[in-house]
């Protein structure tokens, strides 16, 4: 807790970051990408830069697999957490598949894709409290996470995505300079 705010601090090693890039995992190019960036560098840019060249269609395996994690721990808890949680992943992979483009942003995402009308009262309540239980019907919820499942596995389908990402070498070169620098 830093001034009343709950803060999550993840380091990595460069190498480290960078494998996970190559494994097609959507949650360090979210880290990599966001746009709450504390400090920044040349080195940072770069990476950024080099980003696009990981992106593959494969990368819908890693947002529906988070995506089944959080619901399985919402049905476990019933909290609204991961139930959010379950929707912005489901939207970011939908998002990313359709347009290339990391979007992470939940209120973004959900003005952009049919998500369900309940979605932004989910928001809000999140907003009032970190933790507590989601009050929804649970059936029309699932349908509604069964539906965006699906619209991931069309997005996939029809993306343009490549099936290989293209910045091996030029990661490679970045890790090794970086490191002798």
């Amino acid at each position: 807790m830093r001034d009343g705010t709950e803060m999550d601090l993840v380091t990595h090693d460069l190498r480290k970051f960078v494998r996970l890039m190559l494994r097609r995992n959507g949650y360090v190019l979210e880290q990599l990408l966001s746009p709450l960036v504390v400090h920044t560098g040349d080195e940072h840019r770069e990476l950024i830069s080099l980003a696009p060249g990981v992106l593959t269609r494969h990368h819908a395996h890693h947002y529906r697999g988070f995506a089944g994690t959080q619901w399985r721990l919402f049905e476990k808890s019933g909290e609204l957490k991961p139930l959010l949680y379950t929707f912005r992943v489901l939207l970011t992979g939908i998002h990313l598949m359709r347009t290339g483009e990391v979007q992470a942003d939940l209120p973004t995402l959900a003005g952009q894709i049919a998500s369900p009308a309940y979605l932004p009262d989910l928001i809000a309540a999140k907003a009032e409290r970190e933790h507590g239980a989601a009050d929804v019907p649970h059936a029309r919820v699932e349908e509604d996470v069964e539906r965006l499942h699906a619209v991931l596995d069309e997005a996939q389908e029809a993306s343009a995505l490549p099936d290989a990402a293209s910045a091996y070498d030029a990661l490679h070169d970045f890790v090794v300079r970086v490191r002798l620098d």
